[in-house]
């Protein structure tokens, strides 16, 4: 996402909303009056005359995020718990206790603790359930069970746990935790420096300008960054990362609107660290917004080259409004442009299918545009890479364990099995990779295909015609034929699935700093990145240099 911030009083703000409906509210103001009186009457004639208890903040709550959510994901209401939740992506510092954790139905799990953070030196581990806090049932509480673990510092929370299916206690003591937007850096080799960047949060600027700076004292005469999986955050840190690369002065994006004010160009204001270093920059789907804007413009100005898969293509900017009562309304205002001219933006949620989904720009519509020495690049559905790699892409079964947390449930399973491999790389053998496909036969991980998905429901829709009985032999078959199929499928992207497993496990036993060690010295894709790089004749080729 990218974020730009401004304060309004209410009235500008509850206008601002309709404007993003198509309306005009200097030209529309009785029609909005009109709607607005509409709904305050009927939601006081609801909750006047509601048959039960209704809970007006909840209902208002539900009310804003459905009107909102028409218009695009990105367009959101923040409650005052959720305003907490946005200034820590955005700062990057928060007291808490240093771990990601994921709510699922009426679970909360621990998805990743950060190293020497309170959850790790409480003993939490990636898998555990979270089932109290306090003398508060997880299960019982319907908001976000997560913020009853923050507080301030040395607050002391007891919280019960499920390993492994066996109930535990510990205690939290919350602390100061800093969310680093460089996760790692370190050199490759002894002229290759590798930078990780995670998040673009108000410290990605500095902390990458650190590690570049530090990484050619160390002899680095070349850097691969790593964008890959960086959903995005602040726009002017994706301006001043690429400031590092390229001289003052240089549009590096430019945001545009039907409202006039919001129509800008962001260009770099300082002076560079290095405008000739080799840059190889690594994207993949998973890669958004500001990551875009980065890889994008040193891609149009022929300063990096780009590899990986296409990335996410959001061309979206956000700008955050102060309401009342401390919420905040993240507001899509423009959408930006790189400087070859091209918007990035893959989906146009003004126009939307039957299914209510927004339209996706067919690949062969997209409108060419040039780099500063004439090559071509393209708009309309993310960065395409200068190389692409196909390791980078994706398998739909990969996808969808990734989803249904096939692969992190295995790895749960796999650590507790195998408890003491401390700095050992665990590598996935044939009796491995078999004992995780029996794993998810037996616990009936589905893949939830378009596919399974559609035979499943067509189940649901003959039992309400009470015909289930009848087709039940013809849909045992078809399921059994989908099985055998998604089995196959396993087979077939067994090295994929399998370094993805592998991935997950080094996390387990070496945390985050461990896996990014890993990938500087065996990822195939850096050491594709390293390859180029090494070759100066076809780097210099691909950027006609």
């Amino acid at each position: 996402m990218l974020i730009t911030f401004s304060k309004k009083v209410v009235i500008p703000v509850v206008a601002s909303a309709f404007l993003f409906v198509g309306t005009s509210f200097k030209d529309d103001f009785f029609e909005i009056a009109k709607q607005i009186e509409i709904f305050t009457t009927l939601f006081k004639a609801v909750n006047t005359n509601y048959v039960d208890e209704t809970n007006p903040a909840d209902l208002m709550d539900k009310a804003i995020k459905s009107m909102l959510a028409s218009l695009d994901p990105y367009t959101v209401y923040f409650n005052e718990q959720d305003v907490v939740q946005f200034k820590i992506n955005n700062t990057g510092e928060y007291t808490g206790i240093g771990a990601l954790m994921t709510r699922k139905k009426d679970r909360l799990l621990v998805r990743e603790p950060y190293k020497d953070y309170p959850a790790d030196k409480a003993g939490l581990q990636a898998g555990d359930e979270i089932i109290q806090i306090g003398d508060v049932m997880v299960a019982d509480f319907k908001d976000d069970a997560a913020q009853l673990l923050k507080g301030t510092k040395n607050t002391k929370i007891p919280i019960k746990y499920l390993r492994q299916g066996k109930s535990n206690s510990t205690t939290l003591v919350l602390d100061e935790v800093d969310i680093k937007s460089v996760s790692y850096f370190g050199m490759i080799d002894a002229k290759t420096g590798y930078i990780v960047l995670s998040h673009f949060n108000r410290k990605a600027g500095n902390e990458t300008k650190e590690a570049l700076e530090q990484l050619k004292t160390q002899g680095a005469t070349q850097i691969v960054l790593d964008l890959r999986g960086n959903p995005g955050g602040l726009l002017h840190e994706a301006v001043t990362i690429c400031n590092l690369f390229v001289p003052k002065n240089e549009v590096i994006v430019t945001t545009k609107s039907r409202i006039e004010k919001n129509n800008v160009t962001y260009k770099t204001t300082q002076e560079p660290v290095d405008t000739q270093i080799p840059l190889a920059i690594l994207v993949n789907g998973r890669s958004a917004s500001a990551s875009e804007i980065v890889s994008g413009a040193l891609q149009d100005l022929d300063r990096a080259v780009v590899l990986g898969s296409r990335s996410f293509g959001k061309g979206l900017v956000q700008r955050s409004v102060d309401l009342t009562y401390g919420t905040q309304l993240k507001v899509t205002i423009s959408r930006y442009y790189t400087p070859s001219g091209r918007c990035i933006q893959a989906l146009d949620y003004a126009h939307k299918d039957k299914n209510g989904l927004a339209i996706k720009t067919d690949a062969k519509n997209y409108n060419a545009f040039k780099t500063r020495k004439g090559r071509p690049v393209f708009d309309g559905g993310g960065v395409l890479p200068d190389v692409e790699l196909e390791e980078s892409k994706m398998s739909p079964i990969t996808v969808a364990l990734l989803k249904n947390d096939g692969i992190f449930d295995y790895a749960t399973s796999y650590y507790y099995k195998n408890p003491n491999m401390g700095a050992k790389i665990p590598n996935l053998s044939d009796a491995d990779y078999a004992d995780f496909k029996s794993y998810l036969k037996t616990n009936k991980i589905a893949f939830d295909t378009e596919t399974e998905t559609a035979l499943k429901n067509t189940l649901e829709a003959a039992k309400k015609d009470k015909i289930d009985t009848a087709i039940q032999a013809e849909y045992q078959q078809l399921l059994t034929a989908i099985e055998k199929s998604e089995s196959l499928l396993l087979d077939k992207n067994k090295k994929e699935i399998s370094n993805l497993i592998q991935e997950e496990l080094i996390k387990r036993y070496q945390y985050q700093e461990g896996l990014y060690a890993f990938y500087a010295h065996n990822n195939s894709e850096i050491k594709k990145a390293v390859a180029l790089l090494n070759d100066q004749t076809q780097y210099k080729s691909i950027l006609k240099m």
